[in-house]
């Protein structure tokens, strides 16, 4: 029996999963001053559109809601009516854990499936074959559907819908906190006309070791060091005000160095120490 997959949202992901008979529901088909161009993306990937989420998912028996994230939840409310009780609504987009067990609510109650779905890379050029982390009850027989289609890295992250969603959720903030603190920094040596002196300091100082390894030293230099770093981090913040460059990542460093400065820990051995020591057991966690 061939399964009735459906694409909920048609940007950048969409486009990217789609494939020839698939049918996709964008509501930017309901804007006339961007319905052309989407029913011209649909065209071009071969796939058909439906006039609205409850046209498309009706009968469906896999559904993949790939919008904007401000809309992630508004997209289970307009689907879940019109699902198939038993069908699958495989949530990939980039929110919190707790929106996600909103929306999951939302799903179930109407009869169908909701599963936890974790986009971990971006995915140009990857198309199917950009990571995949899978949670929810569903989580196994989800991922077999998801490989049958053709992703070809789909991994099972937990049990309970928001065990995918925390792991994105959470190293986005480093990995999006890099690409913003980048720019920061960046902005304000192109304004000095220091660029290239800073990059290769940048070069000569990058340490080779792995993400435990350094993330172990940088706790270590954050307690012994914070407050001397923080006090140096408001000389960073005024040099970047000076070059009319708000530092608003640098205000972020400053507050947490100093926060861990303050703590006066002298560190433990090892990064999940450090941890414990920095973030040690609450009471009903140590009960």
């Amino acid at each position: 029996m061939t399964e009735t997959l459906i694409l909920i949202g048609f940007g950048e992901a969409g486009a990217a999963f789609a494939r020839p008979g698939v049918t996709a529901f964008d509501r930017k088909t309901d804007v006339s001053a961007t319905r052309a161009a989407k029913l011209a993306d649909y065209a071009a990937a071969g796939v058909a559109g439906a006039d609205s989420a409850a046209e498309a998912v009706a009968g469906a028996d896999l559904v993949l809601s790939l919008v904007t994230a401000d809309q992630a939840l508004a997209a289970a409310e307009q689907c879940a009516p019109f699902l198939a009780p038993g069908a699958m609504f495989l949530d990939l987009n980039s929110v919190a854990p707790a929106t996600k067990r909103a929306a999951a609510r939302i799903v179930t109650a109407a009869g169908a499936h909701y599963v936890d779905v974790a986009v971990m890379a971006p995915v140009l050029p990857a198309r199917l074959a950009v990571p995949l982390l899978v949670a929810g009850e569903q989580a196994d027989a989800a991922a077999a559907r998801l490989r049958a289609y053709g992703f070809g890295t789909v991994a099972i992250a937990g049990p309970s819908v928001g065990d995918a969603s925390s792991i994105k959720m959470i190293r986005s903030a480093m990995v999006k906190g890099i690409e913003a603190l980048t720019a920061e920094c960046l902005l304000a040596a192109h304004r000095a006309g220091v660029t290239d002196a800073v990059l290769a300091s940048l070069a000569a100082s990058s340490s080779p070791a792995d993400w435990s390894v350094q993330a172990d030293y940088n706790l270590d230099r954050m307690l012994v060091h914070g407050l001397r770093r923080a006090a140096e981090m408001e000389e960073v913040a005024r040099t970047l005000e000076d070059l009319g460059i708000d530092p608003a990542m640098t205000r972020g460093i400053i507050a947490r160095q100093r926060a861990l400065g303050r703590l006066g820990i002298v560190p433990a051995a090892g990064l999940a120490a450090k941890l414990a020591q920095i973030d040690p057991p609450r009471a009903e966690e140590a009960a």
